[in-house]
């Protein structure tokens, strides 16, 4: 039974299961990659959203807090405390920006940019765990971009194209 004609007969019984709700099973694999990463990120002292913010600035530093917030897809409310836990820790710098004091900038410092070379080993776990090869998550993640940009293209909001480069890790 298709996914379509299987929601119809579920409509009188109530919810879809879990186990056939696409969502859950995107939710899930993230879960689980996450884990998969969290000894790699506990020996480097990040968190996985912090590693996501720095991985951010890997690729290009000096952003704003906006800009960051943007291109992942989170309010600035929800990163200035990350950022801060970074800084304490040594790893980026705030300022405010001279051109506009409202902005403040974020770059890395040279122990942030240190931290990069040792973050490599993420996608070789999840290979490592996933037992697909490159070409196959290579695949399966431009699919779900593609999802993505099509739900956030149908409901307005987030766009990956203005909020900076694609990435296909």
């Amino acid at each position: 039974m298709r996914l379509k004609e299987f929601a119809m007969t579920q409509d009188a019984k109530g919810p879809v299961p879990l186990d056939d709700q696409l969502c859950y099973a995107i939710y899930s694999a993230g879960m689980a990659i996450q884990r998969v990463y969290k000894p790699l990120l506990d020996e480097l002292g990040l968190t996985y959203p912090q590693y996501l913010v720095l991985n951010v600035l890997w690729r290009e530093d000096r952003q704003t807090v906006g800009g960051i917030a943007d291109r992942l897809a989170l309010e600035s409310s929800t990163l200035t405390p990350l950022l801060k836990r970074l800084e304490a820790a040594g790893l980026v710098r705030r300022t405010r920006n001279p051109e506009n004091e409202r902005q403040v900038v974020v770059a890395l410092t040279a122990q942030g940019r240190a931290l990069r070379s040792r973050a490599g080993c993420l996608g070789d776990s999840l290979l490592a765990a996933s037992g697909q090869s490159p070409e196959e998550l290579g695949r399966l993640n431009r699919g779900i971009k593609q999802l993505r940009d099509a739900i956030y293209g149908h409901i307005g909001g987030w766009n990956l194209a203005q909020s900076g480069k694609a990435e296909s890790t």
